[in-house]
């Protein structure tokens, strides 16, 4: 321990100007700003908050800061306080400018470069003081350190302010404070700040760095909000987190921590009753979507590990088959974290990791502390054996399904289900199908379609909610069948997303509660059976007209009560308006369906993304899942919100 403060100590004092090294200029950043935060959409705009909160996490990750305070101001800008060092303020050699005007007008100017100011970084490129400051119509930054408040503002990443003390404060104070404006000129689609995804991010951030307190106040008069996120026990409880309202197989999730060649390994998991599973996989708090080498490393060491022991405890008999990966992950949910002094990332969204060595340090730490784990709780360690073994089974199981059910019906991939109207074109990039709730609607979408591109399959009513059911059950449902048969994906272990017949999966249900929970059922599968397809891009929900108004030659469709109140209101008072409300897609002509709902001139899709999914997928284990309580709670509390229910 007295090394560890010594070595501490130097690094604070190194901490200085030399440690702020200069790679390139800032001139693209506002002329390309998609290539530095991804988008200039409501993504990018959130992203500036997670560029200036990491160099806190850096702060927190190198032992000198504890709490990060994040605000929303009452005109939505940001303000992002640390307790860390506070920037360095004196000169930088290689630009003569101090290390404070450095860090916000040079892009990869910072601590993050050269090793010497931070030993693991939580930021992706190291850009991010500059880029928020570029897209920023103004920022300012105070600075506490050497007993005094050093101040600069800038506009649109140039200096307004030099650099200056602004007043003192006690010796021992330190921390910075960054309040930036997003600029609208960049985001024109936004510059209003989401309180849901902003919360959901930073309780994630508490979450991966134990002992970290992230503070956020939203100052908006709309509805002012005020969340404290500490977790003591960092991903041990995110797992308890992910895991309320389910059904355990032992209370206490366990948790493994160790360090190797530099690594350092978190590991939190538990098994629930339920059939799905959840990993979450992080690198430096970077959400590693795409897996990794981390990832591959906790999976291994899983499989092997419980094999061993069933097979040592005698549970596994000698001529049984050995457990697979996927049998040893049904209803697990687990959270791999690792930090990592030079992280490689791959894949399109640079969001797998590529270190071989994270592997092997996974491997190893999980590998021991769980081997322990289950010698000294045999009762839990027998559960997690015969959980894998049922689903074993049950994979068997589904696999002859899938056999006969090929020789039975002829649903390989080249042979369509019978009820596909399909398009004429074969490229899946124009290509799109619309699952349609109802014979009826399907009717009116198969005669109103565009031939070439869409191809319309109808479904009967609700189907398998797919959160309650095991693999074989799944695969034995005939509209999930057709729905996989049409799509050409192939289904669990076989599934692949380059094979897509369509690039565009389209949800049409009813306006109506039946609607919503079909479309849910439908999410819920794709979700679980069909993450790929989301991660590609390629669901949307289709947005059919609530209402059609007509007066005279005059017609509008109306998507809500609130809008149609706003339109009659508007409208002459002659000739009186004749109201039509759809209460399906079947009551709904083929050209009326074409021109709200289908024609890609005229309608609305919402595009499920990856990050929706993330987020609606605790509420479709509750919406979906066996526990009747938090379920009952939930349509209790929102009932209110339910208007012209149709009964």
């Amino acid at each position: 321990m007295a090394d560890e403060k010594e070595t501490k100590e130097e690094l604070a004092k190194e901490y200085d100007a030399s440690q702020i090294q200069v790679l390139e200029g800032l001139e693209a950043v506002r002329k390309r700003p998609g290539m530095y935060i991804g988008s200039t959409s409501s993504q990018g705009l959130h992203h500036l908050v997670w560029e200036i909160i990491d160099n806190g996490i850096d702060e927190a990750l190198a032992g000198f800061a504890d709490k990060i305070d994040v605000v929303v101001e009452k005109d939505n800008s940001i303000t992002v306080t640390d307790n860390g060092r506070g920037i360095p303020v004196d000169v930088q050699k290689k630009t003569g400018k101090s290390a404070l005007e450095t860090v916000f007008t040079i892009l990869h100017a910072g601590g993050k470069f050269g090793g010497g100011g931070y030993k693991v970084s939580g930021g992706l490129h190291g850009v991010g003081a500059s880029v928020v400051n570029a897209l920023s119509t103004e920022l300012d930054v105070r600075v506490l350190r050497n007993g005094e408040i050093y101040y600069m503002d800038f506009a649109r990443g140039k200096v307004k302010t030099e650099m200056k003390v602004i007043g003192d404060t006690d010796p021992e104070a330190r921390g910075t404070i960054v309040h930036f404006v997003p600029d609208p000129d960049i985001f024109q689609e936004t510059t209003e700040y989401d309180i849901k995804v902003l919360r959901t991010r930073i309780r994630e951030l508490a979450f991966l760095n134990k002992g970290l307190r992230i503070t956020l106040k939203d100052m908006r008069p709309e509805k002012p909000t005020e969340d404290d996120f500490l977790y003591e026990g960092g991903i041990k409880h995110y797992v308890e987190y992910l895991n309320a309202g389910k059904e355990v197989i032992f209370p206490d999730p366990i948790y493994v921590e160790g360090i190797k060649k530099g690594i350092t390994v978190e590991v939190a998991m538990q098994y629930t009753e339920g059939y799905q599973s959840k990993l979450l996989t992080f690198t430096n708090n970077i959400h590693t979507y795409e897996g990794g080498t981390h990832e591959e490393g906790f999976k291994r060491a899983l499989t092997r590990v419980i094999n061993d022991y069933a097979k040592s405890s005698g549970i596994l008999k000698d001529n049984d088959e050995k457990l697979s990966g996927d049998d040893v992950r049904e209803g697990l949910t687990a959270v791999v974290s690792v930090k990592h002094p030079d992280p490689q990332f791959e894949g399109q969204t640079k969001t797998k990791l590529g270190n071989s060595d994270a592997r092997t340090a996974v491997n190893e730490i999980f590998s021991e502390h769980f081997n322990k784990f289950l010698m000294e709780n045999p009762t839990v360690a027998r559960q997690v054996v015969e959980k894998g073994m049922l689903a074993s089974r049950a994979r068997i199981a589904a696999k002859r399904a899938r056999e006969v059910t090929r020789k039975k019906s002829g649903l390989e991939l080249n042979n369509l289900p019978g009820k596909l109207a399909d398009n004429t074109s074969k490229d899946p990039a124009i290509s799109e199908l619309f699952i349609v709730e109802g014979d009826s609607a399907g009717g009116s979408a198969k005669s109103g379609r565009s031939r070439l591109t869409q191809a319309i399959l109808p479904i009967r009513g609700k189907i398998l909610n797919v959160e309650k059911a095991t693999l074989d059950r799944v695969l034995a449902n005939e509209e999930i069948r057709s729905l996989f048969t049409a799509l050409g994906t192939g289904f669990g272990e076989e599934f692949d997303v380059t094979k897509a017949n369509y690039h565009k999966l389209i949800i049409m249900t009813d306006a109506d509660v039946d609607g919503a929970h079909i479309r849910t059922l439908l999410l819920t599968l794709f979700y679980r059976y069909m993450r790929p397809m989301i991660d590609a891009g390629f669901v949307y929900i289709a947005q059919p007209p609530l209402y059609q108004v007509r007066q005279g030659k005059m017609i509008q469709y109306i998507d809500s009560d609130e809008e149609l109140d706003e339109v009659l209101g508007q409208l002459p008072p002659s000739p009186k308006p004749v109201i039509q409300r759809y209460k399906g897609l079947g009551e709904m002509d083929a050209e009326q369906l074409w021109d709200t709902t289908m024609n890609p001139d005229n309608r609305r899709l919402l595009r499920v993304s990856a990050e929706d999914a993330d987020a609606a997928s605790a509420d479709f284990e509750m919406l979906m899942g066996d526990k009747v309580e938090p379920r009952r709670k939930f349509i209790e509390e929102n009932a209110v919100y339910v208007k012209n229910l149709d009964i």
